[in-house]
C-alpha cells in the first residue's frame, strides 16, 4: 500500500456542555500531527467526548474540528468518517454477516466493493484467510477486534481513533492486540488517537500522551517525561498506579 504523510487532526477551543449543564469538555484546543497519542484521564475527564468529536459522533457547541485544515462540519457526516478508521470496545461486527462480509461492508456501503482488499486488510491484521467464511460468535474477542481493526481502516482511512478497544479483552490479549495496532500504525504512517483508562498500555504504546482533568488537557508530554517527573499532579497520579504496581511486584520477586 502507498505510504503518504500522515493527516493533521486539530481541536480549536472546542466546548461541549450535556443537557444537565455538565461541561464535558472545556476550551480544548490541541493538534496532533501524526504519530500514536493516547488520550488518558480519570473517568469522566471528557476524553471519549472529545474523541468522537472528530468523527461528528459529537458535535461542540462552540469551536471546531478539522482534519488538515478543513472543517469536519464543513459537508455530510459520512463523507467525514469515509477518511476515519473507527474502533470501540464492544467491537460492532454484524452477528448476520461472515467476518468478510464485515470487514467489505464499509466498501460496499460506498459503492466500491473490493473482495480482494477485504481479504488484504484480514491479513494485515494477521488473521488466517479461513477466518474470513466464519461468523463473528466463533471469534474470540482478541479475534473479533481485530477484525474491528481490518473494518475501520479497509477504505484507506489514514486517522484511526480508537475508544478503549482492549478494555474487554484479558491480559494477554489486550498486550498482544496493543502491539499489533502499533505496527499497524507504523506501517501504514497512520495518525491514531487511542482513548485509554489503563496509564501503563498509554505509556508502552503511545508517542505522546495527553491527559484530560475536568473536560481540559492538563498535561501533553512524551512516556518518558512523564515517567521523569512531568506533567503536573493530575499526569503523576496517573503515572503513580502503574509504577506502584511494577515496584510493588519486583520487591515480591526479591
Amino acid at each position: 500500500m502507498p505510504v503518504t504523510s500522515a493527516p493533521t487532526l486539530a481541536f480549536d477551543a472546542v466546548v461541549k456542555r450535556f443537557g444537565d449543564g455538565t461541561v464535558a469538555v472545556d476550551g480544548v484546543s490541541c493538534t496532533i500531527d501524526g504519530g500514536f497519542v493516547a488520550l488518558v484521564g480519570a473517568s469522566g475527564s471528557g476524553k471519549s467526548t472529545l474523541l468522537k468529536m472528530a468523527n461528528r459522533l459529537v458535535v461542540p457547541d462552540t469551536g471546531r474540528v478539522t482534519i488538515d485544515g478543513a472543517d469536519v462540519a464543513g459537508g455530510p457526516a459520512w463523507r467525514v468518517r469515509r477518511g476515519i478508521g473507527y474502533v470501540f470496545q464492544n467491537v460492532g461486527l454484524f452477528p448476520h454477516l461472515t467476518v468478510g462480509e464485515n470487514v467489505a461492508l464499509p466498501l460496499r456501503i460506498a459503492g466500491t466493493p473490493d473482495a480482494a482488499r477485504a481479504a488484504a486488510m484480514l491479513d494485515l491484521v494477521e488473521l488466517p484467510a479461513g477466518v474470513a467464511t466464519r461468523m463473528p460468535a466463533e471469534l474470540s474477542g482478541g479475534q473479533r477486534q481485530r477484525v474491528g481493526v481490518a473494518r475501520a481502516l479497509v477504505t484507506g482511512a489514514r486517522l484511526l481513533l480508537m475508544d478503549e478497544p482492549f478494555g474487554a479483552l484479558d491480559a494477554i490479549t489486550r498486550e498482544t492486540l496493543a502491539q499489533a495496532v502499533r505496527r499497524l500504525h507504523d506501517e501504514l504512517s497512520l495518525t491514531t488517537v487511542m482513548v485509554t483508562h489503563d496509564m501503563a498500555e498509554a505509556l508502552l504504546h503511545a508517542s505522546r500522551v495527553l491527559v484530560m482533568q475536568a473536560g481540559r488537557i492538563v498535561a501533553d508530554e512524551t512516556p518518558a517525561a512523564l515517567l521523569a517527573g512531568a506533567g503536573g499532579d493530575a499526569a503523576q497520579a496517573l503515572v503513580a498506579v502503574p509504577r506502584d504496581q511494577a515496584a510493588r511486584l519486583a520487591g515480591m520477586a526479591r
